[in-house]
């Protein structure tokens, strides 16, 4: 209360990054207190996104802003609600235009703005993002027009690129400014990828080149000496499979736990097979944090992967099971898709 109190109260931009601090320090806290995976990732994505609105508002006013709709879009795990404590920036920028003239002049007026706003969450620890998939970026900075043509693209006419863009761009979630312009193009987008099964097929293909790490008994396949990259080898896999059920039968959700729920239901999963595989994608997310918040402690980065043989033996044991799940999946895929 005292934290989200500060949020709403904050008017200086320049106090925003000490705000952030502890901000995290409250997220590291609560999660290491035992907290289920998936709801620690919703809590650290919701006070990101209190942060996040905050100094979207305060950009603003900096700004001379067009008289005309626009929303900020989140996007990747910011739009899934599933941020960790190593994120960078995924965000894009949806305005109105009546033509292609006047969306180019339009990006020019919303650029300064867009870029100041990654400039400051940069500030505040979110790490500008290596592939320039930031709202500053020109080619992230669209019209709803110009956004619907990216997104025909993709599904009608797709190529790895644009598979890449679909793990990304198709979770997207409207976070600030006219919510409803996002909204349109989330509708347009599943209109789209339930209509084009060839599409599905592509992206069903494409998540099964993540191998599980598992042998041919169900044990983990690693040596004492080696690590796992939880995100690409474990957590990715349950989020590409969620996603393709809710862009195959048009459900909204963006959340991997509510994609299972709702769009697993839609495609017939028993709700006995989407309870255990939600219960392993959060387990999957605790150990991920676990991680990262171990490297924070000892100064080290998070991206050297986590070491099965350091974990106690029912972490080892749950984690097995945990990649089991991941597998089932992947062969629900395969039946699912004719793969």
């Amino acid at each position: 209360l005292e934290l989200t109190a500060a949020l709403n109260a904050l008017t200086d931009l320049d106090a925003a990054p000490a705000l952030a601090d502890r901000l995290r320090v409250f997220q590291q806290r609560t999660a290491s207190g035992g907290l289920d995976g998936a709801v620690a990732t919703r809590l650290i994505s919701a006070f990101n996104d209190q942060l996040t609105e905050k100094l979207i508002e305060l950009t603003a006013q900096r700004h001379r802003l067009p008289p005309v709709a626009w929303c900020w879009l989140a996007l990747g795990s910011e739009g899934r609600h599933e941020q960790t404590f190593v994120t960078d920036q995924d965000n894009g920028l949806i305005f109105n235009a009546t033509s292609d003239q006047e969306a180019a002049a339009l990006r020019e007026l919303f650029l300064p703005f867009a870029q100041d706003v990654n400039r400051q969450l940069a500030a505040c620890g979110f790490a500008l993002c290596t592939g320039q998939i930031m709202a500053g970026n020109p080619a992230w900075c669209l019209s709803l027009d110009e956004w619907r043509g990216c997104f025909i693209d993709w599904v009608r006419r797709p190529d790895p690129d644009a598979l890449l863009n679909a793990s990304i761009f198709f979770d997207l979630r409207p976070l600030s400014g006219q919510l409803e312009l996002g909204e349109r193009l989330r509708t347009l987008l599943l209109s789209m990828t339930v209509a084009t099964p060839s599409f599905q097929h592509l992206m069903a293909a494409n998540a099964l080149q993540a191998e599980v790490p598992l042998n041919f008994r169900g044990e983990i396949a690693v040596d004492d000496s080696e690590a796992i990259d939880l995100k690409k080898y474990g957590s990715r896999i349950f989020v590409d499979a969620a996603r393709i059920f809710a862009l195959t039968s048009g459900v909204r959700a963006v959340n991997t736990v509510d994609r299972l729920n709702e769009a697993g239901a839609a495609i017939g999963l028993p709700p006995a097979e989407i309870a255990a595989l939600t219960a392993a994608f959060s387990h999957i997310l605790r150990l991920r944090l676990g991680q990262q918040m171990s490297a924070s402690a000892k100064g080290e980065a998070e991206g050297g992967g986590l070491k099965p043989a350091a974990l106690h033996e029912m972490d080892r044991a749950i984690l097995r099971e945990a990649l089991k799940q991941a597998r089932r999946l992947q062969q629900r895929l395969k039946l699912n898709y004719l793969l």
